[in-house]
């Protein structure tokens, strides 16, 4: 019985608000096509979860301005404060989340950005995000794109190498990128699937 009830929570918590087919835990890599196990795809939820609330209740506007992707215990940190201090202290309680396995922070202290720079950097992301789309090889919805100041932040799950380098060299291809900082990872190298 018990798990009657636990295969109709997961279904719920699955296709819930969500388009037919593919679902998403949090923000990020839709199920569809992530080759993570729903076991290690719920673990990194409930620390992305985790983590976010703890960032709001010390300063609401984090909520806003800090984003946190998780994948297989490894956080990931963007977005924009108003002090390194504060930098220092988001990093500090993502590396207090149970279950870290390392952090990646990529935070920008505001003032280091203006309009026009933020304008280029919507671009160049929404550029890649359609070369990724467009690419009959790479499954677009296992990445998540991020860039600050011309610097192209990539994470993600890369079924091979191939696809690895291929997304790289997308992102090198777009005009107005000074650097490209990826962190894909391969199917072979999440730590759950090593046992």
């Amino acid at each position: 019985m018990k798990k009657i009830i636990s295969l109709i929570f997961l279904f719920l918590l699955i296709t819930n608000c969500t388009t037919p087919g593919f679902s998403t835990f949090g923000r990020g890599i839709s199920i569809g096509f992530d080759p993570r196990t729903v076991g290690m795809q719920i673990d990194d939820t409930i620390m992305q979860k985790s983590l976010v609330a703890r960032l709001t209740l010390t300063e609401k506007k984090y909520f806003l301005y800090i984003q946190a992707e998780v994948l297989d215990g490894q956080i990931f940190l963007t977005g924009k404060v108003n002090e390194p201090e504060e930098k220092i202290i988001i990093t500090k309680m993502a590396w207090e989340t149970k279950g870290v396995r390392s952090v990646k922070n990529a935070i920008v202290i505001k003032g280091q950005s203006n309009f026009k720079s933020t304008a280029k950097d919507i671009l160049i992301t929404s550029q890649l995000r359609t070369a990724l789309i467009f690419s009959k090889t790479i499954k677009s919805g296992n990445y998540t794109l991020e860039t600050i100041n011309k610097k192209v932040y990539i994470f993600g799950i890369a079924m091979n190498n191939e696809e690895k380098k291929e997304v790289i060299s997308e992102a090198k291809k777009i005009y107005d990128v000074d650097d490209v900082v990826p962190t894909i990872y391969l199917v072979s190298e999440l730590s759950r699937n090593k046992i």
